[in-house]
């Protein structure tokens, strides 16, 4: 006689969930029968957490349908939460209440019968190691403890589906492997889907995987059809990062060897080019400037007392072979000095303060103060 398959326990049909343009879930279709402990995969901001909150009916999708024991969350919402046990990655609990004074809440929000919900009340205290804070406000236990106390309402009414988002967060080692032996003794009878990103915790409690990534599932299937090597990290990070995992060398590629390499290093010479370049240019232009501001007002200081008001020393100022914007700074601050001084010792020497005739060099270097280079018959301007 032909064994009948298990009942679907959870049932996914192309699920999608897009916030405007950002696509979170795509297209996600499964199906999960009874008894079967099943690993939810992926890296962190794969959909993993909004996956699960449509599954339970706490997220309506923008397109298809989820089903919890062939009730539909959205049509049969209470029908389905009754034969739901959901543990969301950062559970709702009130700090001010004791695990005891919580869990009686929930039980009495679930309707449960008095003798029934102290008898599962007594039951998931043992069963999440909660004796030692069953009298403690939840506000001040440490997050392994919050997490139990968690796990603890997920399993108060004894569902036949759990739902957990990352179960094993702030547990230490002894919590964790508690746990998991928790999870194979449940799996016997109920079904069970677990959200994580660690691959060992899939690999130990897990008799399927389904792995999504960037909101679309990539795999559904097995363990021992993802596993490669005794181990889910390399075939993991080949459906999550679009590449085999890196190794250290090789041609090209991902495993970061070869020709990436040499490329930037091209790139790397190329810049370095660039840049001294840019500085040698920078360093002659700043020498040339330098050199020249210096000769010519050293040639200034020298040619004023012979020269007739500065002529020369403004026609070497406009051809000192400098940039033009360097000469005409240099003409504008430093000839306007020098014969400033040149006139005052004029008017000295002179016969009752008189200037002697010099109007065109006066005028040339009316022209000068103004900031303009002055031309004479000498000037290479």
């Amino acid at each position: 006689m032909t064994a009948q398959p298990n009942p679907v326990m959870i049932e996914a049909s192309g699920l999608c969930k897009y916030y405007g343009a950002f696509v979170a879930v795509h297209d996600i279709s499964f199906s999960i029968p009874q008894g079967q402990v099943v690993a939810f995969l992926g890296p962190n901001g794969a959909g993993k957490t909004t996956m699960m909150r449509m599954l339970t009916g706490y997220l309506a999708p923008s397109a298809g349908e989820a089903a919890i024991a062939g009730h539909d969350v959205r049509q049969d919402r209470i029908a389905a939460s009754a034969r739901l046990g959901y543990l969301p990655e950062n559970g709702p609990m009130y700090p001010d209440m004791t695990p005891l004074e919580l869990l009686r809440f929930f039980g009495e929000a679930r309707r449960m019968a008095p003798a029934t919900l102290q008898e599962r009340m007594d039951a998931v205290v043992d069963l999440c190691a909660l004796e030692l804070v069953t009298e403690k406000p939840i506000g001040k236990l440490s997050r392994g403890y919050r997490q139990r106390v968690g796990m603890a309402q997920a399993l108060l009414h004894d569902p036949d589906v759990l739902i957990m988002d990352e179960p094993t967060a702030g547990l230490d080692p002894n919590q964790i492997r508690q746990f998991r032996e928790n999870i194979q003794r449940l799996g016997r009878t109920k079904t069970l889907l677990i959200s994580t990103h660690i691959l060992q915790e899939a690999d130990a409690v897990a008799d399927r995987v389904l792995l999504v990534n960037s909101g679309r599932l990539v795999f559904d299937g097995p363990v021992e059809e993802l596993r490669e090597g005794g181990s889910l990290e390399q075939p993991f990070y080949r459906l999550t990062a679009g590449g085999a995992a890196p190794t250290g060398g090789g041609d090209g590629g991902p495993a970061g060897g070869g020709d990436g390499k040499s490329a930037a290093a091209d790139d790397g010479e190329s810049g370095g080019e660039a840049v001294g370049g840019g500085a040698e240019d920078k360093t002659a232009g700043e020498a040339k400037a330098a050199g020249t501001t210096g000769a010519e007002t050293k040639t200034r200081t020298d040619a004023k007392p012979a020269a007739d008001g500065g002529r020369e020393s403004g026609s070497e100022a406009a051809g000192g072979g400098a940039a033009e914007k360097t000469a005409g700074e240099t003409k504008a601050a430093g000839s306007t000095g020098a014969e400033t001084k040149t006139q005052t010792d004029a008017k000295a020497a002179g016969a009752g303060g008189t200037v002697e005739p010099e109007a065109p060099g006066a005028a040339a270097d009316a022209g000068g103060t103004g900031g303009e280079v002055p031309r004479t018959g000498s000037s290479k301007a």
